[in-house]
């Protein structure tokens, strides 16, 4: 056997391939017909071929105070915005300039601060770091992702398309903030954590001075649109040159703080109150006051027939007394009683 095994020799091993590109079709292949067969040995090239250029990076986050329902809208920009980046509530007492240092150190270039004031005033700014400008807004009418009206449903990041009012290009105030906005709610191309697909689109119109901002899925089947979330409305108070301050840009006329509104309506409710007690001390004076006389008719009298008059009878003989009927019965009550009372007794 040792004999055989030297005159054999060792085994011939199985030589390996060398790996290529599986891109490359191999030289010994069979060629292929065109029309069968090309999707069975071609793997897909990767989604992504461009590079990533647009550095653009959204700090998120707030100051404390706010309630759950403002903690739900900050999650859910968190989450459309694969971009994003979130950071520790910022302290009252601390001024907004110190946000410009954080957004360096996050090495981020934008930012959406969320800003409560009396538990119940939301404030929103959005800024362009450190050089501005700024804007600041009041919040109102918030509704989130989680409400179970919002029917639609989009591939978690994804990007989206972005459409303006015609009212944004007509006024250069509008202009700044289009301009602001796109920079902050456009995810950039080829970010590494965006799908390069887009199923969404993110609605900005003005009305009743004040910008609505919604998010709708796009169906492929005809175009239409249906509500994901979230939803909210935008109330313009300033434009500032720097950011989180500086020089006043723009002011908005039309801009009411929540404080006022809130007395605004007190003084309605007391106004009320007042008429009110105004109206009842007029119908007091009206009762209290002399009533007018009316003069007599002299014909109301015409069809009055007077009753005929009975004569008084006076009674001189004393009425007769009626006798006294005693009940029989309670003698024989009083026999039992005391018999009851004799076997008691005696018991």
């Amino acid at each position: 056997a040792a004999a055989k095994r030297k005159h054999d020799g060792p085994a011939a091993r199985p030589k390996k391939r060398a790996k290529r590109a599986p891109s490359a079709p191999e030289p010994d292949a069979k060629a292929v017909p065109d029309g069968a067969g090309t999707g069975e040995y071609s793997i897909p090239p990767p989604v992504s071929q461009g590079k990533w250029k647009n550095k653009e990076r959204v700090l998120i986050f707030s100051s404390r105070g706010i309630n759950f329902r403002t903690r739900h809208l900050m999650q859910d920009l968190r989450t459309l915005m694969p971009h994003s980046k979130a950071d520790t509530k910022m302290d009252r007492k601390d001024q907004l300039f110190v946000i410009n240092e954080v957004c360096e150190m996050k090495n981020c270039n934008k930012c959406i601060f969320f800003e409560a004031k009396k538990k119940q005033d939301l404030y929103m700014w959005l800024s362009n770091t450190p050089q501005g400008p700024s804007a600041k807004f009041l919040v109102q009418n918030v509704h989130t992702l989680a409400e179970l009206k919002m029917t639609g449903n989009c591939l978690r990041g994804s990007r989206p398309l972005l459409s303006f009012d015609p009212t944004f290009d007509k006024e250069p105030h509008y202009a700044l903030l289009k301009e602001l906005f796109i920079q902050i709610f456009s995810t950039p191309q080829y970010h590494p954590k965006s799908q390069p697909f887009v199923d969404h689109v993110f609605t900005f119109t003005v009305t009743d001075e004040r910008i609505w901002f919604r998010n709708y899925q796009i169906i492929e089947e005809d175009a239409s649109l249906v509500e994901i979330g979230p939803r909210f409305v935008l109330n313009l108070i300033k434009i500032f040159q720097g950011s989180f301050g500086g020089p006043t840009l723009y002011e908005n006329p039309h801009y009411q703080s929540p404080n006022m509104h809130r007395r605004l309506i007190r003084l309605s409710v007391a106004a009320k109150f007042r008429e009110k007690q105004q109206v009842k001390e007029v119908q007091k004076i009206k009762k209290k006051g002399s009533k007018v006389l009316i003069e007599e008719d002299p014909t109301e009298v015409v069809f009055e027939t007077p009753a005929e008059e009975k004569p008084v009878e006076i009674q001189l003989v004393k009425p007769e007394s009626k006798p006294i009927v005693k009940d029989k019965k309670k003698p024989r009550k009083i026999q039992r009683k005391k018999q009851k009372k004799l076997f008691r007794t005696e018991a």
